[in-house]
């Protein structure tokens, strides 16, 4: 007799080959774009028109060169925390029986009148990233405006479209633009930080605030103005969002000159050195172990410490 265990390992593999489509499609699709874009650069207009527009928009004389420490921490913090957000909000949007459940102790200084909301240990985890994510956020908004780094990544002339454009060819067409990150951002670089940090994330937290158990319970007129299946679509678009925008990111990093671009991001250094590298490698390494030590029973003994744990039989 088969059980329910071995139906569900008997169809997960089909799953995966009724999805294993998607890498050589995602080839093909990658060399036609390559093709495409090498052969609009033969084109005299084409080409005038990336002379005329090189990639690098149009930036204020205070804007400030380089990149400091405590953006290159900043940048790591946030590269961790990303990417166990994303993670376990996967956790949640794709498991449909739960069975752990934390509910807060109404205690101390957390003590609250209403009794407290009981989430599934996937929320739990998910709200505590969220949460460190989002201090993190604040911090690197007042260190942003407070030092001038602003200017890096908001745009201030209209020139930066055309730029973008042509940095995207130039991108496209596997001829990588000559600048320099260090010094400034090419345009398509600028625009895509602008929309990470002052539009998807700020998407992502509204969402997920509407989307919180305490507050949607709490707060029924919401429902009206911003309903809640709006704000899970937004919320997953922005996951989708921030997934497409890691793997393009940490590709272009590692194959645009990896070392200096490490360099730049981990060590806050301009130079031919390893440190970036040898910092990548100990961030990356910390955080594999923290993904594979992060259990249900290790994440369960966390969670007791702050709320009671209970297990519901499927």
């Amino acid at each position: 007799m088969t059980t329910g265990a071995s139906r569900l390992n008997l169809v997960r593999p089909n799953r995966w080959l009724r999805l294993a489509w998607i890498v050589p499609a995602v080839l093909v699709a990658l060399t036609l774009v390559v093709l495409a874009a090498n052969g609009l650069r033969t084109l005299p207009v084409v080409e005038s028109f990336v002379l005329t527009y090189p990639g690098t928009s149009t930036h204020l004389a205070a804007t400030p060169v380089g990149i400091p420490a405590w953006l290159a921490w900043q940048h790591g913090l946030n590269a961790f925390f990303i990417l166990f957000v994303i993670r376990t909000g996967w956790q949640v949007r794709t498991t449909k029986r739960p069975t752990i459940f934390w509910t807060r102790t109404n205690t101390g200084l957390l003590r609250t009148k209403n009794p407290p909301i009981r989430i599934t240990l996937h929320l739990w985890q998910h709200i505590v990233f969220d949460t460190l994510w989002m201090i993190n956020g604040i911090l690197f908004y007042v260190l942003l405006f407070v030092t001038g780094q602003w200017l890096r990544v908001v745009p201030t002339n209209w020139d930066v479209f055309p730029n973008a454009i042509s940095a995207g060819l130039q991108y496209a067409s596997l001829n990588w633009p000559t600048d320099s990150g260090w010094v400034h951002y090419n345009a398509l670089q600028l625009l895509s930080y602008f929309v990470v940090i002052f539009i998807a994330a700020p998407i992502a937290l509204v969402t997920g605030l509407r989307m919180s158990p305490g507050l949607s319970a709490r707060f029924r007129r919401l429902d009206h103005v911003f309903p809640l299946p709006v704000a899970r679509k937004l919320h997953f678009a922005v996951l989708i969002f921030f997934v497409a925008f890691i793997v393009v990111h940490v590709t272009l990093v590692l194959t645009t000159g990896a070392r200096a671009n490490l360099n730049h991001m981990y060590a806050a250094r301009n130079d031919g050195g390893w440190l970036g590298v040898w910092i990548f490698v100990g961030a990356v390494l910390v955080t594999a172990g923290i993904w594979v030590g992060a259990r249900p029973a290790v994440v369960r003994a966390i969670a007791a410490r702050s709320g009671r744990i209970i297990h519901r039989k499927r």
